[in-house]
C-alpha cells in the first residue's frame, strides 16, 4: 500500500479542491492510503468516511502570500504543510503532496525532509506538454538561480531515473536549453555544463536545444538554470493561453460556418493537451522523499493527478534508485581522482 501525506489547507481555494482531489484519488487508486492535515471542521463538508483515509486536525495554515516562511516555520511547526511533511520524514508516509506556496514547500523541504545525499540543490521539475503528447521534464523551473555546472548534472541524473522508471522510456535523453545548438554557444556556465553532460558515463546527452524547439524536440529532459527555466515555463503557459484566445475568437467569427464545428473540436483537444490539470503538479527533485507541488489554483481533478504522480513515484521506488545512481557516480569520480 502506498501512503500519501496531504496538506489539506494549501492552495488558493483550499480546502474544497484538495479534499475533492483526495476523494477522487481514493476512488481511482485502490493501492493508496491518504493522511490529510488541516482544519477538520473546514474540511468536513468535502470529505467522506473512507477506510483508507485518515484526518489529522490542525487549525493552522500558511497564507499563500506569506513572505517570511522561515520565521513562520520557526514559530509554528503545526502549520498543515509542515505537519504533513514531518509525517513523511518520520516514516509514516511515502510521499507528500501540496498546492501551497512554492517558497514554503522549498523551505519546509530543506528544514524537515532534507536534501538527498549528493544533491546540493533542489529543482522544480514540471512535466510540460509536447507535440507527441508524451510530455517532457523541464528543470529547474524556478527553485534556484544560483547553480554550479555540477548541480545540473545531478538534476539530469535524477530526471533520467524519473523518465525511465515513471514515464517508461528506456533511454532518456537530456537536452541543455541554450541560445544555439553549437557546443560553444551560451555563457561560460552553459559551455561547462555541456562538457560535463557530453562526457558523463551514464547520461544520454542530446546536445544543446534552442527554446523554440521545446514543444517539438525529441529529447526527454530539458535542463537549465532556475531563472531560464522559469521564463521558458511561463512563456509556454502564456503562449498556450494566447493560442486558446485566438482560436475562440475565430470560432465566434465563424459561428455559422461548417468549419466552426471542427474548430470547436480542435479547441477542445488543444485545451486538453495543454491543460496542466491533466499532469497534476511538479516534482521537487533533490529531497530525500517524494515531494509534489500542485498548482495553487488546482481543482479536484488536478489535485487527484498530483496524488497519482506521488503514487507512481513511490511504486517505481524512484528515490532509492536515484540514490543508488548518485552513489555509484560519486564512487566512480572519487576512484578516478
Amino acid at each position: 500500500m502506498i501512503r500519501i501525506s496531504v496538506d489539506g489547507m494549501g492552495g488558493d481555494a483550499a480546502p474544497k479542491p484538495i479534499c475533492e482531489g483526495v476523494m477522487q484519488a481514493l476512488q481511482a487508486y485502490q493501492n493508496i492510503e491518504v493522511t490529510i492535515f488541516g482544519d477538520q471542521d473546514k474540511m468536513a463538508p468535502f470529505l467522506k468516511p473512507h477506510d483508507r483515509l485518515k484526518i489529522i486536525h490542525t487549525p493552522y495554515a500558511l497564507d499563500m502570500a506569506e513572505k517570511d516562511v522561515i520565521k513562520v516555520y520557526r514559530t509554528n511547526k503545526e502549520m498543515s504543510m509542515f505537519m504533513a511533511m514531518q509525517y513523511v520524514k518520520d516514516g509514516h508516509a511515502d510521499g507528500f503532496v501540496t498546492a501551497g506556496p512554492t517558497q514554503a514547500v522549498v523551505v519546509g523541504g530543506h528544514f524537515i525532509i532534507r536534501r538527498m545525499k549528493h544533491m546540493k540543490r533542489v529543482a522544480i521539475a514540471p512535466i510540460i506538454p509536447s507535440y507527441d503528447q508524451k510530455g517532457r521534464v523541464l528543470l529547474d523551473g524556478g527553485a534556484n538561480t544560483d547553480f554550479k555546472p555540477e548541480h545540473l548534472v545531478e538534476f539530469a541524473m535524477y530526471a533520467s531515473v524519473v523518465v525511465k522508471e515513471v514515464l517508461k522510456r528506456d533511454k532518456p535523453t537530456v537536452a541543455l536549453i541554450n541560445i544555439g545548438t553549437e557546443d560553444k554557444k551560451g555563457r561560460e556556465f552553459d559551455v561547462e555544463v555541456y562538457k560535463l553532460l557530453k562526457n558523463h558515463p551514464t547520461l544520454n546527452f542530446y546536445g544543446n536545444m534552442e527554446p523554440k524547439d521545446v514543444v517539438t524536440s525529441e529529447a526527454d529532459i530539458f535542463l537549465t538554470d532556475g531563472f531560464t527555466g522559469n521564463i521558458v515555463m511561463k512563456t509556454m503557459e502564456g503562449t498556450a493561453k494566447g493560442m486558446s484566445m485566438v482560436l475562440k475568437r475565430e470560432i465566434k467569427s465563424s459561428l455559422f460556418s461548417i468549419g466552426a464545428i471542427f474548430m470547436r473540436k480542435a479547441l477542445k483537444n488543444l485545451k486538453k493537451s495543454l491543460d496542466a490539470s491533466e499532469i497534476g503538479g511538479a516534482l521537487l527533485m533533490g529531497f530525500d522523499h517524494i515531494v509534489i507541488k500542485a498548482h495553487g489554483s488546482s481543482d479536484g481533478f488536478a489535485f487527484k493527478n498530483a496524488i497519482r504522480q506521488a503514487k507512481e513515484m513511490a511504486e517505481a521506488q524512484v528515490i532509492q534508485k536515484v540514490k543508488d545512481a548518485l552513489d555509484a557516480y560519486q564512487e566512480n569520480n572519487e576512484s578516478t581522482i
